[in-house]
């Protein structure tokens, strides 16, 4: 399944034939956006992290797999020091690396070992959500200088969380399919407890949406409910804003539910509804965005290199205008096909112009 369902025949037609559309409207000015990259932090034995800091990357964006750092049951879960842990050295050295080039770090905390989940695959959420809350803490015990803390990715998206049962865009949820945005909330609001335990200095980003997915983003964000019906604590909403056509917030609406980068006052509008009861503003933290600029297996568009630098250039003028965005990732810096073709460098490593677009934004 690709992870981007085209939002509209006319986003798909203008990509297709690869257009250059008009330049995104500007919002209202406020506090910068941190700008981001997900890793890797080495290729072919050669550190990434000159190349990030020369795009003026401040955020370095890595996963936590729950799965493989505690295949074993710890008997002390909360202590990072139990012997049940094997801390990835990967991530250790990209902690160090980022920290030496004046970086902050956001990892995403995903998967769940058999022990806590029945035996089951990585992507079923625990049984008990204090497992993965003692997991969270011990994580953030283990990597003190981190301070964001991604709950979980595109948990909207069978293939990376269950029990998600599809729903249709149109429809309110079900019973069954009100069970995993529940499951996610009691993981989340467990999560963010223990981790403001570890330090009041943490942020805890939950939601971690993307476009589409088999549960539509508003009906994930209404959902988000746990057993009292209050929602979850989070710091940040986070949302992959995955888009076909150029961000502009003057755009119409998605369809079917749909919500690319063009819609992000509605789905600030929405987490501030559901989640933050009216009474407060929650910022969007813009976890991973890319356009491809070849056919890859990740998605089902692309854009000629010239459009992706354009559509760059009106994202990051939102972003880092915009004061609802707290920070704005980019994933895959080098292509890599047929996997991805929406590096920032094509397979020779030579910058695209997307390239100078994300290092001047």
């Amino acid at each position: 399944m690709k992870r981007f369902a085209r939002a509209s025949a006319a986003a798909a037609a203008a990509a297709s034939v690869l257009l250059l559309l008009g330049a995104a409207t500007p919002s209202p000015a406020g506090a910068r956006a941190l700008k981001g990259m997900w890793g890797p932090a080495v290729v072919g034995g050669v550190s990434e992290f000159p190349t990030y800091r020369d795009l003026g990357v401040q955020l370095y964006e890595t996963p936590l797999d729950w799965a493989t750092t505690a295949a074993a049951r710890p008997a002390h879960p909360r202590d990072p020091r139990d012997r049940a842990y094997v801390w990835p050295a990967e991530l250790d050295a990209a902690v160090a690396a980022s920290r030496a080039n004046g970086m902050r770090v956001a990892v995403e905390l995903i998967g769940a070992p058999g022990w806590a989940n029945g035996g089951r695959p990585s992507r079923w959420a625990p049984r008990r959500p204090t497992d993965f809350a003692d997991f969270a803490y011990a994580a953030s015990r283990r990597y003190p200088t981190v301070h964001l803390w991604m709950i979980w990715g595109e948990p909207t998206r069978h293939e990376s969380y269950q029990p998600l049962v599809a729903a249709a865009p149109d429809k309110p949820l079900n019973a069954a399919q009100r069970r995993a945005p529940h499951r996610y909330a009691q993981m989340l609001d467990a999560a963010y407890g223990e981790l403001k335990r570890a330090s009041s200095k943490n942020l805890v980003i939950g939601g971690m949406t993307y476009t589409t997915g088999d549960v539509r983003t508003q009906q994930w964000i209404e959902n988000l409910r746990l057993p009292n019906g209050r929602p979850p604590r989070l710091d940040l909403y986070g949302h992959n804003p995955f888009s076909a056509r150029d961000p502009n917030l003057g755009n119409a609406p998605s369809v079917q539910g749909a919500v690319d980068f063009s819609d992000l006052r509605r789905l600030a509008a929405w987490v501030d509804h559901s989640l933050g009861r009216g009474r407060r503003q929650i910022k969007l933290f813009l976890a991973e965005w890319t356009v491809p600029t070849a056919v890859d297996v990740e998605f089902n568009f692309y854009v000629d290199p010239a459009v992706q630098a354009r559509w760059i250039t009106d994202g990051l003028r939102i972003a880092r205008t915009w004061s609802r965005v707290y920070a704005i990732g980019w994933i895959n810096l080098r292509d890599a096909l047929p996997r991805t073709g929406g590096g920032l460098l094509d397979g020779q490593g030579t910058p695209k112009p997307g390239y100078f677009a994300w290092k001047s934004g």
